[in-house]
């Protein structure tokens, strides 16, 4: 992945520690990165007038996050939150390209198993006390501690041998494998500092979070939103940041407005500056409305997708997948949901991630004379009254199973549509709405066929957190409940250059050839604004980033 001789082949120079610091000394893999990542953006109007200090910026957000730890949880919105208030270990430009941050430079051992962090000094936590190297370590202590439920978190750290901190400058992470992905996993707020102070003290991290970032979280309130205030002595943003000092904006208001019509008539008559979600029935008249704006950032990472439970029910059979796989037909589907606003997917990953395999697209597809043909073929030869396939007297029933404050109403729209599809081949696709808590319980004691989302992340080894077993429910994200890739995926954290993109070509071509999962669309930040808000940058899992924004008078 980022050019080097691979293990055990490496010349005598190659042997020496990498010292990398900012764009013009980050890995390798960072030219690969930018050569293969990708994004769309419309709507953006920069702004030559000289930025303006102040203000409260109101965002609308179209679903909720029940938790606002981004240690403990997965969640987009989250992330969105969160990156305002907890900074990273380096930062990740645009470009791809790492740049300092919490740490000012850092080396890499030859086979990636060593990785060496030097902070930079005078940092605080918003309450008061000093962020040094044993702040970090007891950080990702608690994440690889297994009472902590930091399934994604854990797996952006990956197999860690031992986190250290040899003096209060200097942290180095150590693997007894090569572990070539960790610079981009700690450049996301699920891997930034939290205040030990704060987490020693809290009796419940969900609903509040402190770290050394802009701005300081006020309020977070489960269903409502969250509040936001500037820290007035911020002063070691990210290398990649187009200002030092403190935030541009004084607060920044999350309001949860989970109804489209509510959240842009909130837009459109200026109660909110921005929205997430831009409804698609209204997105070209957002875009053609002169005081507002579309900024759109295609999401890398793992497509929005149904997800099949191999483990159970009948899904098991691998015919029954095809069959399910080969009779939606995606394209229509999310056209009819999104209105054109989103691509569907053609692969499990999408295309502005790394070793994204474009031939994919050409090997599955909809197709209802193939699917009846693999029922048939799998024994569920006969339809009842109401053209539901049967086998042994039972139907071929399958329960979608969907937590209802995460779900947008276009994603719903979606799975309605997709119902309606493969009912004409037989399925019996039942849509089961639950809460968060439900969701939880019904994954782990593994009771539904079918489940949904997206994990956005521009590195491929994400597929390792969506497809290795190492992460079936309770412990992670695999709702597949697969464990025929773990040699590959654990493989390919070592692997480098074109051996590393094999296997993740492999590992793309099984989980659709043995349909493991149904893509649906490459989901997408859609952003829309007030012209009034300018200065936004994007991170590289797609979330807008709000340190350098600001608003005109």
């Amino acid at each position: 992945m980022n050019g080097l001789t691979p293990p055990g082949r490496a010349s005598a120079m190659q042997k020496r520690p990498r010292v990398l610091a900012g764009a013009a000394t980050a890995l390798a893999l960072t030219v690969l990165l930018s050569a293969c990542g990708g994004s769309t953006q419309s709507g953006a109007h920069p702004s030559e007038a000289a930025p303006v200090d102040g203000g409260t910026l109101t965002v609308g957000l179209a679903t909720d996050t029940s938790i606002i730890d981004p240690s403990i949880t997965g969640s987009s919105i989250t992330a969105v939150i969160a990156r305002n208030v907890v900074d990273s270990l380096v930062g990740q430009a645009e470009d791809n390209s790492f740049t300092p941050w919490l740490a000012e430079k850092w080396e890499v051992n030859s086979d990636n198993t060593e990785y060496t962090f030097h902070l930079r000094s005078g940092v605080t936590f918003s309450d008061g006390t000093s962020l040094d190297a044993a702040a970090v370590k007891t950080n990702f202590d608690r994440i690889l501690d297994p009472k902590t439920s930091s399934s994604y978190a854990k797996s952006l750290l990956g197999p860690v041998k031992e986190v250290s901190a040899p003096d209060a400058k200097t942290v180095t992470i150590t693997y007894g494998k090569p572990f070539a992905p960790l610079l981009q996993g700690l450049s996301l707020p699920y891997l930034g500092i939290q205040s030990p102070q704060y987490l020693k003290g809290a009796a419940d991290t969900k609903n509040t979070v402190v770290g050394s970032g802009p701005f300081i979280l006020k309020s977070f309130v489960k269903g409502s939103g969250s509040e936001l205030t500037k820290r007035s002595d911020y002063n070691w943003g990210p290398g990649y940041a187009k200002h030092t000092g403190a935030a541009r904006l004084d607060s920044i208001s999350f309001k949860l407005l989970p109804e489209a019509s509510v959240r842009l008539g909130a837009l459109t008559s200026g109660q909110v500056q921005a929205i997430d979600e831009v409804p698609p029935a209204n997105f070209q008249s957002v875009k053609a409305n002169d005081k507002l704006q579309v900024i759109t950032k295609e999401n890398p990472g793992v497509n929005r997708s149904f997800f099949l439970n191999t483990s159970s029910g009948p899904f098991t059979d691998v015919k029954v997948r095809q069959a399910f796989q080969s009779a939606a037909d995606v394209k229509s589907a999310v056209n009819a949901a999104y209105l054109g606003s989103l691509k569907a997917a053609d692969n499990i990953l999408g295309p502005s991630t790394l070793y994204y395999d474009s031939s994919v697209a050409g090997s599955w597809g909809f197709d209802k004379k193939k699917a009846a043909q693999l029922l048939d073929d799998a024994g569920w030869s006969t339809k009842d009254s109401d053209g539901i396939r049967t086998k042994a007297g039972q139907r071929l029933t399958l329960r979608y199973v969907y937590d209802t404050a995460s779900t947008s109403a276009p994603d719903l729209t979606l799975a309605q549509a997709i119902q309606a599809q493969v009912k004409e081949v037989g399925f019996d696709l039942k849509l089961d709405p639950v809460d968060a808590g439900g969701y939880t319980e019904r994954t782990k004691a593994n009771s539904y066929e079918i489940a949904a989302f997206y994990y956005v992340r521009a590195e491929p080894d994400i597929l390792r957190t969506v497809f290795h077993s190492a992460y079936i429910p309770p412990n992670g994200a695999d709702v597949s409940r697969v464990n025929s890739l773990d040699e590959k995926l654990n493989t390919a954290l070592g692997a480098t250059g074109g051996d590393r993109q094999k296997l993740y070509s492999d590992v793309q071509k099984e989980i659709i050839s043995q349909a493991y999962a149904l893509p649906q669309y490459v989901a997408a930040y859609q952003l829309g604004a007030s012209k009034k808000l300018q200065g936004i940058s994007w991170a590289t899992n797609a979330k807008p980033l709000f340190y350098d924004a600001w608003l005109s008078k």
